[in-house]
């Protein structure tokens, strides 16, 4: 391994460690997040499967492609879209990307919902938001952490154990032997070594599978997500930029969910195959066309599997989703007093009941949809 390691150059390293930091910003069904290790043999080690991987789907998909499979859905069963659209009309605030929070005697700020992707449809941003971004003092993201590496690592590093193993146990001990079949055979097919990644926690591994090979290669030639570029492009124009959660935090807050339901989402990911291309395509085409509450009853009719762990799912939207709400909306509060602020969340933080659409209605602002 040292050896082998050795022949990487520091160029390649360097783009390698941007690839992890990269990963950070991702928080959806298909959730990204921050990949560390528990020592630095470990973490060379990971740094290779990344490259591995990333190598791989450069050579075997230099362009990206997938198919939308909710049009695929209307066109081919006309019962299960009508029932996609229904759950979809019944999610309050499911329609639109760019909000408008107005209060009396503060300057009106902007809540977008982004969806933590590299692809160039996603992040650029459509006129109505762009012109909110320019015109605004301070941008908000989920986290500032991915955009100081040294100071995420040093912070994970006290943690090791929310990303390992620190244990006997493996990954593949939490397996029947004929689901570790098949995530040996997937990962193969990925080009990632399953003894590499045999201490992992499954929820970290999981998501870095849940990407399609073009977005991993994407992410992995430099391609920043559309929250990470929104606040590059925000310090660039001198606008004041912070962060709403720590890494830590949502590394904790994944982690925190059972053990079964991490190991369910990673073989339901991994049986996708080559259809992850199509659940990227779909979440992004539903994304576009502002069709927010569309996206996770679409998800779970097109991509069966970890959706039929009601219970599992359940917890994981109230944790990942719900909770982090409340978090979110308690710390921007002061933010937003300021007033002429474009606060960027992932976009399933917006809608429903509990979304922050309506908590910050609670909080005294009028909201209504731009577009």
């Amino acid at each position: 391994m040292a050896g082998s390691w050795k022949k990487i150059t520091a160029e390649t390293r360097k783009a390698a460690m941007k690839r992890v930091i990269a990963i950070a910003d991702r928080a959806s069904l298909a959730s990204m997040k921050l990949l560390a290790a528990l020592n630095v043999l470990a973490f060379l080690l990971f740094l290779a499967v990344v490259l591995m991987a990333a190598s791989k789907a450069r050579a075997d998909t230099p362009v990206c492609g997938g198919d939308d499979l909710v049009a695929e859905l209307s066109k081919n069963n006309a019962a299960a879209y009508r029932d996609v659209e229904a759950q979809a009309a019944a999610v309050a605030n499911g329609k639109g990307r760019l909000w408008k929070l107005e209060k009396s005697g503060q300057k009106p700020s902007f809540l977008f919902g982004t969806l933590h992707f590299s692809d160039p449809r996603v992040t650029t941003l459509p006129p109505a938001a762009q012109q909110a971004f320019d015109a605004t003092d301070t941008v908000i993201i989920e986290t500032t952490d991915a955009l100081d590496k040294n100071a995420m690592m040093g912070a994970l590093a006290k943690e090791p154990n929310l990303m390992m193993f620190t244990d006997s146990t493996t990954l593949t001990s939490l397996m029947s032997p004929q689901d570790a079949e098949i995530v040996n055979k997937a990962l193969d097919a990925r080009g990632i070594p399953p003894f590499s990644v045999a201490k992992m926690q499954p929820w970290l591994l999981s998501t870095m599978v849940a990407m399609s090979p073009c977005e991993l290669a994407r992410q992995g030639q430099g391609a920043p997500v559309l929250d990470t570029k929104l606040a590059r492009d925000g310090k660039a124009a001198g606008k004041a930029v912070e962060g709403l959660e720590t890494a830590t935090e949502q590394l904790r807050a994944m982690a925190s969910l059972p053990v079964a339901f991490h190991v369910r989402s990673l073989i339901d990911t991994l049986k996708l195959g080559d259809k992850i291309k199509d659940v990227n395509e779909t979440m992004i085409a539903l994304y576009l066309r502002g069709e927010i509450g569309m996206i996770m009853p679409a998800l779970k009719a097109v991509a069966p599997g970890q959706a039929d762990d009601q219970a599992g799912f359940a917890e994981f939207e109230q944790t990942i989703v719900t909770n982090r709400n409340k978090v979110m909306a308690e710390r921007a509060a002061p933010i937003l007093a300021r007033g002429n602020v474009f606060m960027a969340v992932g976009a399933l933080h917006l809608p429903g009941p509990d979304g922050l659409v309506e908590d910050f209605r609670k909080a005294g602002y009028t909201v209504t949809v731009v577009n």
